[in-house]
């Protein structure tokens, strides 16, 4: 049968532009359709495809990488064009239960974690901040999930650190969608798991000063200007 939701997906990719230049190879790719970890075109398509299957997908760019395309910082050039139709052959390797269905270590739940986060990064620079926050959400169930073994001092504080940047992260994506009250719930939230957050409490003074609360953002700024003496911004 195809993968049914929350199943987590094996497949080889290859994904060529038009004039066959190879801009994606990827022989063991995983990830959940529907979580927003790949392109469209991948999201959209594997769903449909039985294990051991090969597909074809021709997908026109806002199924691929959109408007922008997308860039090799290393090279500072374009792999995959703005506006570019993209050809993926896609192998169907295996299908099994997602992630969130068994426990995992600390340190993977921190690497499900920090992919997932990046991903939201990923969907956030191109402006779609809706897919961003959901990106963001699923990258904190990644790291609240279930583990197989207490996590040591250093795990403990990198899960805290990484679930503070997602709710960070959540809060801007919600500003960019106007969204006041949960922009500043996801920084209320931060700030519980850690109360000296510059960039929660900058974010948090600039919300509660929009809505006229005055004496609360003033504490909540000088409290980070305390914390960075040279932030222009505060």
């Amino acid at each position: 049968p195809p993968p049914r939701p929350g199943q987590e997906v094996l497949v080889k990719v290859l994904g060529a532009l038009e004039d066959g230049g190879l801009v994606e190879r990827d022989p063991r790719l995983t990830f959940v359709p529907g979580h927003g970890d790949v392109v469209q075109a991948l999201e959209l398509g594997v769903p449909t495809m039985q294990p051991g299957e090969v597909s074809f997908f021709l997908a026109a760019f806002p199924y691929g990488y959109g408007h922008p395309g997308s860039q090799l910082c290393a090279r500072r050039e374009p792999d995959v064009p703005p506006k570019a139709p993209l050809l993926f052959e896609v192998t169907l390797l295996e299908v099994r239960d997602g992630p969130e269905e068994h426990p995992l270590s600390p340190a993977a739940r921190l690497r499900l974690g920090s992919q997932r986060r990046e991903r939201g990064n990923f969907h956030f620079a191109r402006g779609d901040f809706e897919a961003a926050l959901s990106s963001y959400r699923l990258a904190l169930r990644a790291l609240d999930g279930p583990i197989t073994a207490p996590p040591r001092p250093e795990e403990e504080s990198e899960l805290r650190e990484q679930r503070v940047k997602c709710l960070n992260n959540c809060a801007a994506a919600e500003l960019k969608l106007q969204r006041v009250d949960m922009a500043l719930a996801a920084c209320e939230e931060a700030l519980c798991l850690s109360p000296d957050n510059g960039r929660a409490l900058l974010r948090r003074g600039q919300l509660l000063a929009q809505q006229g609360r005055d004496t609360e953002a003033a504490l909540n700024l000088k409290r980070a200007l305390e914390l960075d003496p040279s932030n222009k911004v505060l």
